[in-house]
């Protein structure tokens, strides 16, 4: 795989099949309301896959996106919490697990307000849903603003904003925190190591993990792990999943701050403030608000010796001296202090993440203890936070870096086939194929990359543009 400085000039026809080959793999995992992950592993609707999906998913049709997000905020439980999955209940139990009749969200969640005729699991993920939801209707603001998409949206993006700042906020900092490693998306990366061993895992034959059917186990998360996962879904589970601080819940073995999932929440509180600007209310609070968590974020989890942000363990109070990629994803956020910006540039170009040299960032540092190309969440490149990543350069403006980021990055999606995660130096497939946020994203980079090299049009052909295809192509909107 070639260097970013060395890779080829994209051709019309390059981009025309690799737009494609992504819209060919959106439209075979669309499962009438949504969009799943891939087929065979992830055969339910997950919170931030569909977040990301929508964000692709607006370039071939804003009604479908607009779709994606509303079915899964159908799903949002009575205190605002946003579950990491809906579960589809034409998918047989022994499909994917944890299976529905292990969270019983609608028994054992009634207490928090888990809806009654959907389940779900009771966890959540990081809120990227404001900002998507922000995009797909910068794609086509005449149809948002005729079917109130933003109108029926923003009441349930802000009960999902006030959970995470309110019962979440369980350091008490002023940032949101994440009690289980699935929460943060990246499930088994090495920062939870240290966390996850005051945890007794489950016995090994006390369930059997669907995930191995459709994955290599070097690419997938150890039993060991995996046991540690179900004891603390469990246990919540067993609580009502009510947070610490209600009456009748115990303090969560694992809760952590996590730099990437606070920077997500300060860009979805910028978007909110758009959304509610545009719906005709007052934008200050969530403007505030971020700042407020912009404030706390640098406070709490910024490390000078690291120069990026870590996770802090809230059981001991301590950050975790584990450098992922999490750590890099608040060049996202905009009004950081410019030495913090100045430095965490450094980091990201720096030996342990080679971003420039390398085809796409790792998800931990390449030269840490812990780094396995290979195996899930300890190393391999994940095309979301690098998505994010080539986002967050463009918010610091180094638009330079932005872009040779996102041509690798469509480089090496057409190449390996839309996977899941690919290995950092070679950029060879890892996990499985057809891989829903992976063909998304590479949309959302080609409308960008189109879009910067077409002259700016006309105002009444500004938001719509005919395509080979057929469909409406839309421009991919920076906030």
């Amino acid at each position: 795989m070639s260097t970013l400085l060395e890779s080829p000039v994209p051709t019309a026809a390059a981009d025309l099949t690799l737009r494609r080959g992504a819209a060919r793999v959106l439209l075979a995992n669309w499962r009438g309301g949504s969009t799943i992950p891939s087929r065979g592993l992830y055969p339910h609707q997950w919170s931030w896959d569909s977040a990301f999906i929508a964000i692709g998913l607006r370039h071939l049709s804003v009604r479908r996106a607009q779709r994606e997000l509303e079915t899964l905020l159908a799903a949002q439980w009575a205190d605002g919490r946003v579950p990491h999955i809906v579960f589809n209940p034409a998918v047989p139990l022994d499909a994917y697990f944890p299976s529905p009749d292990f969270w019983r969200s609608s028994r054992a969640g009634a207490g928090a307000g888990a809806p009654a005729a959907i389940e779900t699991s009771g966890i959540v993920q990081p809120p990227v849903h404001a900002l998507a939801a922000w995009l797909v209707h910068t794609a086509d603001p005449e149809t948002s603003r005729r079917r109130g998409f933003l109108e029926r949206l923003r009441p349930r993006l802000a009960a999902w904003h006030d959970y995470l700042t309110g019962p979440r906020d369980l350091g008490g900092g002023g940032l949101t925190a994440m009690v289980h490693p699935w929460e943060p998306g990246m499930d088994n990366s090495p920062a939870w190591d240290g966390p996850l061993a005051r945890v007794e895992p489950v016995a090994p034959g006390s369930y059997r993990r669907a995930d191995l059917d459709h994955g290599q186990s070097a690419e997938r998360p150890t039993d060991l792990d995996y046991g540690r996962y179900v004891r603390l879904a469990a246990d919540y589970r067993d609580r009502g999943y009510r947070d610490a601080g209600h009456r009748e819940a115990a303090p969560s073995a694992f809760a952590v701050e996590d730099p990437c999932v606070n920077a997500l929440l300060i860009a979805s509180e910028h978007a909110l403030a758009r959304i509610t600007a545009q719906t005709g209310g007052d934008p200050a609070p969530h403007e505030e608000r971020a700042a407020r968590l912009t404030q706390a974020l640098v406070r709490r989890l910024w490390s000078e010796e690291h120069g990026m942000f870590l996770n802090r363990d809230l059981v001991d109070d301590r950050l975790v001296p584990e450098r992922s990629a999490a750590g890099l994803v608040p060049l996202i956020v905009p009004g950081l202090p410019a030495p913090v910006v100045e430095s965490l540039l450094s980091t990201a170009k720096g030996e342990g993440f080679r971003l420039g040299e390398l085809p796409m960032a790792a998800s931990y540092d390449l030269r840490g203890h812990a780094f396995d190309a290979s195996r899930y969440w300890r190393g391999p490149a994940w095309f979301n936070i690098n998505w994010l990543l080539e986002r967050g350069l463009r918010v610091q403006g180094a638009r330079q870096e932005a872009d040779g980021l996102r041509d690798a990055m469509l480089d090496v999606a057409g190449a390996c086939g839309f996977a899941e995660y690919v290995d950092p130096y070679t950029a060879e497939a890892r996990g499985t194929r057809d891989f829903g946020w992976t063909a998304a994203l590479a949309l959302d980079l080609l409308a960008a990359r189109r879009a910067a090299a077409t002259p700016a049009p006309r105002a009444a052909e500004r938001d719509s543009t005919p395509t080979d295809s057929g469909v409406r192509e839309r421009t991919s909107v920076h906030l």
